[in-house]
């Protein structure tokens, strides 16, 4: 394979942005482009929901000094929406007029929050939470709301939670789950996040649809499927998110069935010289054997980094483990709080939960169980000295047994 004169790379989210800069420190003295329609430069999105959203900070964690895009000679276009891609002639066009040819083309254009298809979802007023444009402006909205309606209990909806709380607002979350985070948990370490959230005082309203949004000319609430009424001076549509592939569809590449764009293990199109990365990829991963979409931050990191070598030539399988964060309520302000790490990708209903310490105190690490004794995820919750043997413990599919999690040795398993 011919080295590339020219790399363009959309979407300057962190992985669209890491694989530019990553592509650059590999020593390519080519021309590299990233095209993003933030107006910031590339930034990460973890402290958005957390540090952002509670006050513990004004910016997020940008990918790279403000100066690097600059002095590494990447050619950034912020404020930037691609609009169309030419698979035959090699060509991006963007919402300014330009147009762009490529050698290597780098799909990253991440994912968009969900809305909800109810009367009023398109009401003026209503919050989400995806850019750090969005997340300044919630706090503001928080600093000063009595009342604060989210609607959704995901990892989004729950950090939300904990910072409206954080702000001494009154909060209700409603969601048509039983449990908070209980369709990525499983019921039982999903209850110790619902007592967290009971303990500081929020309301839940679980098992409940949201049939309309209320409001004359803007959002001031919501109306359950049950008839009842609620109303709040914020109201923020947390629903999850869904990856932005319009782009990659019209270019004619394939999309698979949890909607991202179809890639193989090395992360490639189908379509020459072409790659998705981040929120957008449906990587068939040969760790799991199946097609995994990953909307998470340390996937769009390490697939930026790795799609790096690929573009290159070197095609190399991308076998990371899924792994992501949380942090809820601040333990500096008083009450309970929640800080995790989270690793691996079980089957919820076939893999058993074991789990070591104490989930009433919030202290413990759950393990998810295969029937053949193997680890395929694991999450310490205010437990910080295990971190590289869980890790060891996902990757490779130790067989352990449920005394051995529960109180043996972890370092020592496998």
């Amino acid at each position: 394979m011919s080295e590339p004169r020219k790399i363009v790379v959309v979407g300057a989210g962190l992985a669209g942005a890491t694989a530019a800069a990553a592509v650059r420190e590999r020593g390519y003295e080519g021309d590299i482009l990233l095209i993003g329609a933030d107006t910031h430069r590339p930034y990460e999105l973890p402290p958005l929901s957390k540090a952002v959203l509670l006050g513990n900070a004004d910016e997020p964690d940008w990918v790279r000094d403000e100066s690097y895009w600059t002095e590494h000679d990447i050619q950034l276009l912020s404020g930037t929406t691609a609009t169309r891609v030419e698979l035959g002639a090699r060509l991006v066009l963007d919402d300014a007029g330009g147009e762009h040819r490529y050698d290597r083309l780098v799909l990253a254009t991440g994912s968009r929050p969900r809305t909800l298809k109810v009367p009023g979802g398109d009401l003026p007023g209503l919050y989400m939470l995806r850019t750090l444009d969005d997340a300044l402006r919630l706090r503001a909205a928080f600093e000063t709301a009595k009342r604060v309606l989210i609607v959704g209990a995901g990892w989004i909806g729950t950090e939300a939670a904990a910072a409206a709380r954080t702000h001494g607002a009154e909060v209700t979350v409603v969601a048509p789950e039983k449990l908070p985070l209980a369709n990525v948990l499983g019921d039982e370490v999903a209850g110790a996040f619902y007592r967290l959230h009971e303990e500081h005082g929020v309301q839940w309203r679980l098992g409940e649809g949201v049939a309309a949004i209320t409001g004359d000319t803007s959002a001031t609430g919501v109306r359950l499927s049950s008839g009842e009424e609620l109303y709040a001076e914020v109201v923020l549509i947390a629903v999850g998110a869904a990856p932005s592939v319009e782009l990659a569809h019209a270019a004619g590449l394939e999309l698979a069935d949890d909607g991202g764009v179809d890639v193989d293990a090395g992360l490639r199109t189908a379509a020459p010289d072409v790659y998705a990365i981040g929120d957008i990829a449906s990587q068939f991963h040969p760790r799991y054997g199946r097609r995994v979409r990953v909307e998470h931050w340390a996937t769009a990191r390490t697939q930026g980094e790795h799609v790096a070598a690929n573009l290159f030539g070197a095609n190399e399988p991308y076998l990371n483990s899924p792994y992501f964060f949380s942090d809820q309520y601040d333990p500096d302000r008083g009450g309970p709080a929640i800080g995790c790490e989270y690793r691996g990708l079980p089957v919820l209903d076939r893999d058993r939960v074991v789990v070591r310490g104490d989930l009433a105190a919030y202290d413990f690490t759950a393990f998810w169980v295969t029937p053949d004794n193997e680890v395929s995820a694991a999450m310490n919750v205010n437990q910080w000295d295990d971190g590289d043997a869980l890790q060891k413990l996902v990757d490779e599919r130790i067989a352990v047994t449920d005394d051995q999690l529960r109180s043996g040795n972890l370092a020592d398993l496998g």
